[in-house]
């Protein structure tokens, strides 16, 4: 069963894609090297960037479903490897484990100030990028990040001070399956794991989102259930939209990747929907097409659809 038949939403026509990694970029800032991974389609100009972080304990080879799909209707998408994947193992001790959120936030800054360099190291694509429009995104601790890059801010759990880390070079962001807002909804095990979850705030996010997230996502960073993941939708100003993922736990159906051990509720249907809507979506927000967003919408209105709901405000 093709994707259209699953969800009953079409995409453009795709082109081949090339992907190069790693370019190593130099991170002073986090003691280690920043390895970078760049995908793109082979043909087209004027291509938009997604950069794209990675989920707790991944890494620049994951969530093929959505980098693949994405960069094969025009996107070059660009991953890190950011210092909690499982490719570091930094021992409990370590002493940048308390800013790893941070680190995150500066390794997404470092690859927009490498571009030239990246877009450099994929044969042909010089001088067919539109630095102009780019997106963040991100799953789990990485939709986070993608966040702080638009104006959420993240009490630091060492100063409690919650400075502002956004990036105008980033137009908006899609943000799946992330965390809410902390206070005395956060369990023991996410103060003890998580302490940069402790104050959120997202009342400064002004630029256009989408946020992603399952009906059945159980974690065991909130007391909340499932709702805790829709907060950066509900708490953030106007210009936002939610997609609900009917059934979907904290993998969405398996966009981590397609033999991604973590997958919580493996369903094609489930990864199908979330990569069609996230692709109509950056083609919306980057001024590429607005078609297939409004037919997602219409599609998607209310409980008319078995796989989901999407709503705006």
């Amino acid at each position: 069963m093709t994707a259209s038949q699953m969800t009953g939403l079409t995409d453009p026509p795709f082109t081949p894609t090339v992907s190069v990694k790693p370019v190593v970029l130099p991170a002073p800032y986090r003691g280690e090297d920043l390895p970078v991974r760049v995908s793109a389609p082979v043909t087209g100009t004027n291509l938009p960037i997604v950069v794209f972080a990675h989920g707790f304990g991944s890494h620049l080879d994951g969530y093929a479903p959505l980098v693949d799909h994405w960069a094969s209707h025009g996107f070059v998408v660009i991953q890190a490897t950011h210092l909690d994947s499982r490719r570091y193992g930094l021992p409990a001790d370590d002493p940048r484990r308390p800013h790893l959120w941070r680190y995150r936030v500066q390794d997404m800054k470092q690859i927009l100030d490498e571009l030239d360099h990246l877009e450099a190291s994929v044969p042909a694509l010089a001088g067919r990028v539109d630095r102009s429009r780019i997106v963040a995104a991100g799953h789990s601790f990485g939709g986070q990040t993608a966040g702080v890059l638009v104006g959420l801010r993240v009490m630091d759990p060492m100063t409690g001070i919650a400075q502002d880390m956004s990036d105008r070079r980033v137009m908006g962001s899609v943000q799946l399956a992330t965390a809410g807002r902390g206070g005395d909804e956060l369990t023991p095990f996410a103060l003890e794991n998580a302490p940069w979850l402790l104050g959120q705030d997202f009342s400064h996010i002004t630029a256009p989102g989408l946020v992603v997230a399952g009906d059945k996502d159980e974690l065991p960073l909130s007391t909340r259930g499932p709702s805790w993941t829709t907060d950066p939708y509900t708490l953030s100003p106007g210009g936002k939209s939610l997609l609900t993922v009917h059934g979907g736990r904290h993998s969405l159906g398996g966009i981590a990747g397609y033999e991604a051990a973590e997958t919580t509720d493996e369903h094609p249907g489930r990864v199908a929907l979330v990569r069609q809507v996230t692709l109509a979506y950056l083609r919306h927000v980057t001024g590429i097409d607005h078609t297939d967003w409004e037919t997602a919408q219409v599609a998607l209105t209310g409980d008319s659809h078995p796989l989901g709901r999407l709503e705006s405000k």
